[in-house]
């Protein structure tokens, strides 16, 4: 397919990470979305741990902080918004809301809850990237379409570099993939895999924008 017309307008980027500027943000990965006993299970989130871990073990290697964020939701609550349009999940201090083993997250390391879909909405994200000098975010995880699309949203509107690996991220469907890392890549920020992560943040390589069909 060829690119619209409207997000033709784009600029050429590439991007150089800092290791000293760069965090990585681990969006919603965590048992409720991903394991089975889970209420809102998306299928194959395996094939996402090798590469997202390609990408925390570089940026730890490189100094670089992970932050862990989780949804969790309060009981109990009159009018939780979250739940207007979606099954009721991630129960707050559940086996529910905490990260896959898989991932092997640190309780030294960063982590931050949130109650809607949007990592920034509400939470301290801002203020913690803020106090860590990070103006550089590489964000992944689970939904592509949803969570990771609202963060992505909010930390380009906060004034943050972006860069999204499309192999650490899984959408609800194949077209809800493409159509957010199109947009993601045309608005938002850069879309790359990765190993083009992993060596950024290891020494220093640019990375390429990916043209991804519109």
């Amino acid at each position: 397919m060829s690119i619209d017309v409207f997000s033709a307008h784009r600029h050429v980027e590439r991007i150089a990470l800092d290791p000293a500027r760069t965090a990585v943000i681990v969006v919603d990965m965590i048992n409720e979305f991903c394991k089975p006993g889970g209420k809102m299970v998306l299928p194959g989130y395996e094939v996402l741990v090798e590469p997202q871990l390609r990408v925390i073990e570089a940026a730890r290697a490189a100094g670089a902080p992970v932050i862990w964020v989780h949804d969790s939701h309060r009981k109990g609550m009159r009018r939780e918004r979250e739940f207007l349009k979606r099954t009721p999940h991630g129960e707050e201090g559940s086996w529910a809301t905490e990260i896959i083993d898989d991932l092997g997250a640190r309780p030294d390391e960063i982590h931050v809850i949130k109650h809607r879909y949007s990592s920034f909405f509400q939470t301290d994200l801002d203020l913690v990237l803020k106090d860590m000098q990070c103006d550089q975010l590489v964000v992944f995880g689970v939904v592509t379409n949803i969570c990771v699309r609202s963060t992505v949203h909010d930390a380009f509107f906060n004034g943050y570099e972006v860069v999204v690996p499309r192999d650490c991220c899984a959408a609800t469907g194949p077209r809800e993939q493409e159509s957010t890392l199109y947009d993601i890549a045309t608005h938002f920020g850069i879309v790359a895999d990765s190993r083009a992560v992993a060596a950024a943040l290891a020494g220093g390589a640019a990375i390429e924008n990916e043209d991804i069909a519109a």
